[in-house]
């Protein structure tokens, strides 16, 4: 028997083995699709690209257009080729990809945005189509293989791919035998509604509450095609030393909390976003003092590798492993030491506030921009422009025993090495407000935000994070701000609303926000 045939262990489904191309006769335009798939790992391939195939083939573009709900970004061969050919009509709920970005900012393809644990159950309330009453008309899903039962053994993430199961009205399984079974790795929680929904009794990372596998009615799949094309990661350049200023200021202020009783020693645990700064920080905490982490996360990098071979990483729980092409080879290498203390759960699971709270999570997120009061911006350029979406750094945030911020202070524009600071006066565009966040980081220091009010939070701001190119120009604008609110008794966050996007405009005629004065 096959690979392919041995990962199919419910035999009667046997007859429904077919190929790629065979499989367009499910599709119809104007259809609701959900996908498998979170930050570019476990999703279809072989299926989305032979529908394009046809469509590219027999001149169908903007012709057959498909909504698209899937637990995250997706391979950009997959999710731009669907772009480019007018096949995608809405998106929810994160992308990436430079054409599908395009499209999304042109107004060809609407795309939502949403907290992810939120999207998760919204799915299964059906909110999403609810024209249609909820569910979708195909679900397409990558898996590892299906059990006796029927039931779908998922590949190396989870996302939203057991609310696309249990609720689509077909099902397409791309078995990919590319990769080996990741049997055993998942803990899978499916969603329930209201009123009377369990709570996830974790009081440990490594605690598991769920099942291995995915239910799944059999008679919903109408074919299973086979896949032999690897997840192709997310490539990711070495830490700069600007990301390693930042994770040490981040280290020196965890080792300042276990001195001051307010972390134990092995900290709590760890949840760390996606990007270089992110793969820095935990590369710190890989050479760093603390023994005995843990880590609750949505995605596992290349550096959690090097985090767990340093012996400091004991358990590490996640919806997706967001590694590059040489960390998946390294992580097949090594298969049983790694994944034996590693867990894969759905994002309604993994990014709930109730064992975030729980747990006490430390979170750590890279923003486009926060401002002098503490209000952080995620998602939209000069508020406006969709970079990928606000993913799961909301859910963290939040909820977290501390909620972490870091970005460098400036980004280059096309003129001027240091023209765009990160930190503005007024954030164009609010994804998490002052509420949410606790300490705010650059390279240039760590701001800690807690127990102070508004005007006490832009000082520290201004003084520990903005760079010094800028901090004469914030720190006019705070006190020009506060001189003119307080006088008229409206100064609790002080703003000159007919001023604060000054530096935007100025950005936009002359390539560097570094303007002479406020007037």
């Amino acid at each position: 028997m096959s690979e392919f045939r041995s990962r199919i262990r419910r035999r009667a489904l046997h007859a429904r083995i077919m190929k790629p191309e065979d499989t367009v006769q499910f599709f119809r335009d104007g259809m609701d699709l959900g996908w498998s798939g979170f930050t570019p790992v476990g999703y279809p391939k072989v299926v989305p690209l032979a529908l394009a195939d046809y469509v590219e083939q027999n001149n169908l573009q903007g012709k057959m257009r498909f909504n698209l709900f899937i637990g995250a970004s997706i391979g950009a061969e997959v999710e731009d080729r669907f772009a480019e050919l007018g096949m995608t009509d809405k998106r929810w709920p994160y992308q990436t990809g430079k054409v599908v970005q395009k499209k999304v900012n042109d107004g060809s393809v609407r795309m939502g945005d949403k907290h992810l644990s939120l999207y998760a159950q919204d799915l299964v309330y059906g909110f999403y189509t609810k024209e249609r009453g909820g569910g979708f008309d195909l679900g397409l899903i990558e898996a590892s293989g299906i059990a006796e039962d029927g039931s779908i053994i998922l590949c190396g993430s989870v996302g939203v791919a057991p609310e696309v199961i249990q609720n689509s009205d077909k099902l397409i399984i791309e078995i990919n035998t590319a990769i080996p079974s990741f049997e055993g790795l998942h803990d899978i929680v499916m969603t329930e509604r209201p009123p009377f929904k369990k709570p996830y009794l974790v009081t440990r990372v490594d605690d598991r509450v769920g099942t291995l596998t995915v239910p799944c009615d059999p008679d919903k799949i109408v074919a299973i095609v086979e896949s032999s094309m690897p997840d192709r990661g997310r490539p990711l350049a070495p830490p700069d030393e600007l990301s390693e200023r930042i994770a040490a200021h981040i280290m020196d202020f965890f080792q300042m909390e276990v001195k001051a009783g307010r972390l134990p020693k092995n900290l709590l645990p760890l949840q760390s976003g996606v990007g270089n700064i992110a793969n820095a920080v935990v590369g710190g905490l890989a050479q760093g003092p603390f023994s005995g982490v843990n880590v609750w996360t949505e995605v596992l990098q290349d550096t959690m590798l090097d985090f767990f071979d340093s012996g400091k990483l004991n358990f590490a729980s996640a919806t997706s492993l967001s590694l590059s092409e040489p960390g998946f080879k390294r992580l097949y290498a090594d298969w049983e030491r790694y994944t034996s203390r590693v867990v894969l759960r759905p994002i309604q699971y993994s990014n709930h506030p109730e064992p975030v709270r729980r747990l006490g999570v430390i979170a750590m997120n890279t923003p486009a921009e926060f401002d002098i009061y503490g209000h952080a911006n995620s998602t939209l350029v000069n508020g406006s422009r969709m970079i990928n979406g606000i993913g799961g750094s909301g859910d963290f945030l939040r909820n977290s025993y501390l909620s972490i911020m870091h970005s460098p202070s400036t980004r280059p524009s096309k003129s001027d090495p240091t023209g765009i600071t990160c930190i503005v006066p007024f954030a164009t565009h609010v994804d998490h407000t002052e509420h949410d966040l606790d300490i705010l980081v650059t390279e240039q220091g760590l701001a800690d935000l807690r127990g102070l009010s508004p005007r006490e939070r832009a000082k520290e701001i201004i003084t520990k994070c903005v760079h010094p190119d800028y901090r004469p120009i914030m720190q006019e604008y705070f006190e020009r701000s506060r001189r003119e609110c307080c006088e008229r008794s409206i100064g609790h966050e002080p703003h000159m609303l007919f001023k604060v996007f000054k530096m935007q405009q100025h950005l936009a005629e002359h390539g560097t926000m570094k303007i002479a004065n406020w007037d």
